[in-house]
């Protein structure tokens, strides 16, 4: 009896993640127009098996959260989320770093503890957008900016995996698909919080 009670729980819970929680954690913050929009890199992960794209209004224009987004990553300024668990117990940068400022296709993005694996960034546009990927057809990431009023703007990230169905890709695939939303949505916050004092 209780394994039955077990199942139905497991199901319905299961069936709330599919229908309510997960269209919630791939669209937070975005609008139905920000979904539908094509983005840079669409065409690279065909049919993949997570595809979010999430948004938030800055009240700062578009040249002041760009260089936040070239110094991302671990052993750089950091992920501006929560530092115990993405930047090795390191607080992310509060200050633009000039000599993390430097973007070139191919550039590394660690997200290693070594600093030697993680996204590569295949294009760029300053000031508008920057995509990085895994110089394959398994995942990339976008980062879009736009202007959307005096002094304000859309920040809106795409990020498009494939998944693989190995042992190690598995639990890389579980924590993607419930733990990604927590770790964005603060990214995305740390942002505008930093944009928002760098513009003031």
């Amino acid at each position: 009896m209780s394994f039955l009670i077990f199942i139905l729980g497991a199901g319905f819970l299961l069936v709330l993640y599919l229908i309510w929680i997960r269209p919630w954690q791939l669209h937070w913050g975005a609008t139905e127009e920000e979904v539908q929009r094509p983005m840079p890199g669409d065409e690279i992960v065909t049919a993949p098996s997570f595809d979010a794209t999430r948004g938030i209004t800055i009240e700062a224009p578009p040249e002041a959260l760009y260089p936040w987004i070239v110094q991302m990553g671990i052993t750089r300024a950091g992920w501006y989320s929560y530092d115990l668990l993405d930047n090795l117990g390191r607080p992310s940068a509060r200050e633009i770093l000039p000599n993390l400022q430097e973007s070139f296709p191919g550039q590394l993005i660690p997200v290693s503890p070594d600093g030697k694996q993680g996204f590569y960034v295949k294009e760029f546009a300053e000031n508008e957008w920057m995509l990085w990927w895994d110089q394959g057809d398994s995942v990339t990431w976008v980062w879009m900016i736009s202007p959307v009023g005096e002094g304000q703007s859309r920040l809106v990230t795409r990020v498009r995996v494939r998944y693989h169905w190995s042992l190690r890709d598995v639990f890389f695939n579980l924590i993607l698909e419930f733990c990604d939303i927590l770790m964005m949505a603060k990214c995305m916050r740390g942002i505008k919080e930093r944009a928002e004092a760098m513009a003031r």
